[in-house]
């Protein structure tokens, strides 16, 4: 396993390298300033990064059962449903859920879309960029609100910036396969 993951992470890092980091003078999502940013969608909405992505994200948790793996709209929507059509081909289907930054307003007024989930099933939240964590939290906040059990999250990069702790606050931990040093960065 631990080849197969080596392997798969090295061709995603340098697709990632080449594709979505950035290095300049930008401004987050969270409104700090920064130096380098890393544009998580140019990779997980190619075929090749969501292949990539998603089986490094299939072998860490092959061991486990998970009955779903979603998170906050827009970042983990590409990576959630490359994880669930890739372990279904592996025939060992996994759910993809997505939250909506506000429950809809019309219809059913989900604020969690994709198929029933049973409250108590364990659940894994991913995306594809963790910062503060501030969207990790409020995912993890409203999937426990609803019964489901959430302890672990998982993004592609994890800028080191405060979402780990933020995370294990809330009893859940941060998985990150890569951090800002595997692209030259120090933190």
């Amino acid at each position: 396993m631990e080849n197969k993951i080596k392997k798969l992470k090295t061709q995603l890092l340098e697709l990632l390298k080449k594709e979505a980091f950035r290095k300049g003078d930008f401004v987050l999502s969270s409104g700090k300033k920064s130096q380098f940013y890393i544009d998580g969608r140019c990779i997980t909405l190619a075929a090749e990064g969501a292949y990539l992505a998603a089986s490094i994200i299939l072998e860490l948790f092959k061991a486990e059962d998970i009955e779903a793996i979603g998170g906050p709209t827009l970042g983990a929507d590409p990576i959630a449903g490359a994880v669930a059509a890739l372990s279904f081909i592996n025939n060992k289907p996994v759910k993809a859920f997505i939250i909506r930054k506000t429950p809809k307003g019309h219809g059913t007024r989900r604020q969690i879309e994709g198929p029933s989930l049973m409250a108590g099933s364990r659940l894994i939240l991913v995306d594809d960029v963790a910062t503060s964590g501030k969207s990790f939290i409020e995912s993890l906040d409203i999937l426990r609100a609803e019964g489901f059990n959430v302890d672990t999250a998982i993004c592609i990069v994890d800028r080191k910036e405060g979402a780990k702790a933020a995370l294990a606050e809330k009893n859940c931990k941060l998985i990150s396969i890569f951090t800002p040093e595997d692209f030259g960065i120090k933190v």
